[in-house]
């Protein structure tokens, strides 16, 4: 449990959203509050730093070693990091906690610069960036302003560009490599992928700043434009990598629609993007970490399928009138189904003996 930051992690993040979801189900149902608070902040609060905090920290404790060349960070400072997270999990139901919350963040930031700075990896230098900004959102969340949720999305959804930028086409052009179908390789990266990566964090950044929409459709537009470039339909019959794929769809797609004010957007970013390619990595890596096949067997085929419909029932509920509360329960129930089932399937990988010939899931780039 404690050899790698992808055990604790990847099970703490997926066990947390398949229970905080429907808990803020029920106090939105029946009008609750959750701490004091109204529950929506409460759900967006810890979607984005709970659950997807917690996933950001399985990725790089596991991903880390494998740039610098450093052992990972494994043990009791591992456990104790697991804890702090836990622990803010907690103090998010009992009022004046805040600092307890904000600790799990501000020790991952010492860890993370610790292990770039002595492995001397400056390439990954805009990851500790990233978790200065999660840092941030979430000091301002619990100083009331409640656009530091904003920061967090935007946070990561720039995440999911620049790290689904590497490993998507990356992957993808290793598999179709090795498949021999005589399928088109992916693109190089060029100025385009520059372009949009540039775009989108002008976009991401107005949108945070001074609530701009517009340019988020450009930005849109141009990762959409470098998904296109990177042969996904050459890998539907790999769900593994189809899913990597669908992920960043759900990004072009959301930030379009954000930019139109559509008012489920934002759910196709969160629960589309971030959702889809979190449960993307997890499985890859799960596996791949842990010494088995990189292979999608029926249970995590079950698990996509879940996810998108998740996905796609939250961002249809506006559309639904008197049963909006309906489809968004569904979709709420689709989400923690496919999170749970990740807990319990992938859990017995996790919580196992690693196998012999592990080979790196989540890139080395």
């Amino acid at each position: 449990m404690w050899s790698a930051g992808f055990r604790p992690f990847f099970l703490g993040a997926a066990a947390w959203a398949a229970i905080a979801v429907p808990v803020w189900l029920a106090a939105y149902v029946h009008g609750y509050a959750l701490r004091s608070m109204p529950a929506i902040f409460w759900h967006g609060h810890e979607m984005v730093y709970g659950f997807a905090m917690a996933a950001v920290a399985g990725f790089l404790l596991t991903a880390i070693p494998n740039w610098t060349g450093r052992l990972p960070v494994r043990g009791l400072p591992l456990a104790l990091l697991a804890l702090l997270w836990l622990a803010g999990r907690i103090a998010m139901l009992v009022p004046g906690a805040a600092l307890l919350d904000l600790a799990f963040p501000a020790a991952l930031i010492v860890v993370v610069a610790r292990e770039l700075i002595a492995g001397r990896n400056w390439r990954n230098l805009p990851m500790l960036a990233a978790l200065a900004l999660l840092f941030a959102g979430n000091l301002l969340f619990h100083l009331g302003i409640y656009a530091g949720l904003r920061l967090g999305i935007a946070t990561l959804l720039m995440l999911i560009a620049l790290v689904g930028g590497r490993i998507v086409p990356s992957f993808t052009r290793n598999w179709l490599a090795k498949s021999r179908t005589g399928a088109a390789l992916p693109a190089p990266e060029g100025w385009l992928d520059r372009a949009a990566l540039l775009i989108t964090l002008a976009a991401l950044g107005s949108w945070v700043v001074a609530d701009l929409t517009w340019p988020l459709a450009l930005a849109g537009t141009g990762l959409g434009l470098r998904l296109s470039r990177w042969r996904g339909l050459a890998t539907v019959r790999e769900p593994l990598l189809f899913i990597l794929h669908v992920g960043y769809a759900w990004l072009a797609l959301g930030l379009i629609l954000l930019s139109l004010e559509v008012p489920s957007a934002l759910h196709a970013l969160t629960v589309g993007a971030v959702g889809t390619m979190t449960l993307a990595v997890m499985t890859r890596a799960s596996l791949g970490h842990s010494g088995r096949a990189l292979v999608a067997d029926a249970v995590t085929r079950a698990i996509y399928v879940l996810i998108t419909l998740a996905a796609l029932l939250r961002v249809l509920s506006p559309l639904a009138g008197a049963q909006t509360v309906l489809v968004t329960s569904l979709a709420g129930l689709a989400w923690s189904a496919a999170f749970a089932t990740f807990a319990l399937h992938y859990g017995r990988f996790l919580l196992a003996a690693q196998r012999s010939g592990v080979k790196s899931a989540t890139g080395s780039s």
